[in-house]
């Protein structure tokens, strides 16, 4: 979701495999699990982090959205219009004259993705759509959405973590899949596990199908500041939203008035990192994992990275990955990116 987090986590500690079943959510227990697991070992270590998949409850979403809308927050809008431009283009590249399945990783509401579909529909008449999410809730309001808005497109939810394995359906003969990877959540990972979701990806794929994968470019550092730290504080409430889910979900005391929300550019590793940092020392009490955390002034618990790409860094990392780098399009300031790679 436009660089603010899809289910991944900052320095990549791995998460639970998820239910690859369409249509079917995945359980509460195995949500439980998975947050349990990740803040023990999160606000354990060292330098603490959380897992950034957890902004995504129903408040978190809906924050997101918000998000995408403020002036300062330059991506969703800048990629849309890449998209909006190019829709044409893109699907026909990538059908190469064959009927084209859609396929989207961390779909979310698949906002700027119905530029694709619409476009889809338009060559072909129909097309199946498969967004790939953990959001079960996600998927049945984009399902729903879709098919009212866009005739001809029939969707088929897959509730999946993605980035602990890629696994569909085999497409029919005659058909080729064109995979969404965008609004920059590829930039959420290290750079390691970036190339090896890559690869997981290219595995899972045929030859003739396509990978459209969205990067957001190295810009100034105002620039990138103020969509992250914006000024009326959206992205500071999504940020704190994650301790008041921890506050619910395992009966914590977190107050967040005693945290900051803090973004900061690392020039060294070109990303956005965001934090919540303790204007006190104080002790916090997770009551579910009889877990006591203690925060001096200062400490940080890292919740996100946001790399930023030089231009030409996109095409390698899907050529490194095994996929032809077929054409690669960008906004008129240079902003972001939009890539395509084939499967040959």
């Amino acid at each position: 979701m436009d660089g603010i987090g899809e289910p991944t986590v900052p320095h990549q500690h791995p998460t639970d495999r998820m239910t690859i079943t369409a249509d079917l959510p995945i359980s509460n227990t195995q949500v439980a699990d998975s947050i349990a697991s990740a803040v023990s070992e999160g606000l354990v270590s060292r330098r603490k982090w959380l897992p950034a998949w957890l902004f995504y409850d129903d408040e978190g979403s809906r924050l997101f959205d918000r998000i995408t809308e403020l002036p300062e927050y330059y991506l969703t809008r800048t990629e849309r219009s890449i998209l909006a431009a190019r829709a044409g283009t893109i699907v026909g590249e990538a059908a190469q004259g064959e009927l084209l399945r859609v396929v989207e990783l961390g779909a979310g509401s698949a906002d700027k993705t119905r530029l694709l579909l619409a476009a889809a529909t338009a060559r072909q008449g129909t097309v199946l759509y498969e967004p790939v999410d953990v959001s079960a809730s996600a998927l049945a309001e984009a399902k729903e959405r879709i098919e009212s808005e866009i005739p001809g497109v029939q969707v088929a939810p897959r509730v999946l973590d993605y980035t602990q394995g890629f696994e569909l359906d085999p497409a029919v003969p005659g058909e080729r899949r064109l995979v969404l990877y965008i609004g920059s959540s590829i930039g959420n990972f290290e750079p390691v596990e970036a190339a090896r979701l890559l690869e997981g990806v290219y595995a899972g794929l045929a030859p003739g199908d396509t990978l459209l994968l969205g990067t957001d470019l190295v810009k100034d550092e105002a620039t990138l500041l103020a969509a992250y730290n914006d000024a009326a504080g959206v992205t500071a409430a999504f940020n704190k939203n994650m301790l008041t889910r921890l506050n619910r979900e395992l009966d914590a005391d977190f107050d967040l008035d005693a945290f900051a929300h803090r973004a900061v550019w690392n020039t060294v590793h070109s990303r956005i990192e965001m934090h919540l940092e303790s204007r006190i020392d104080q002790t916090v009490r997770l009551a579910v994992l009889d877990l006591d955390v203690d925060f001096a002034m200062g400490e940080t618990i890292h919740t996100e990275n946001s790399y930023k790409y030089l231009p030409g860094r996109p095409q390698a990392m899907i050529g490194a990955a095994g996929f032809s780098p077929i054409a690669c399009w960008t906004d008129e300031q240079k902003r972001f990116a939009v890539s395509l790679g084939r499967v040959e």
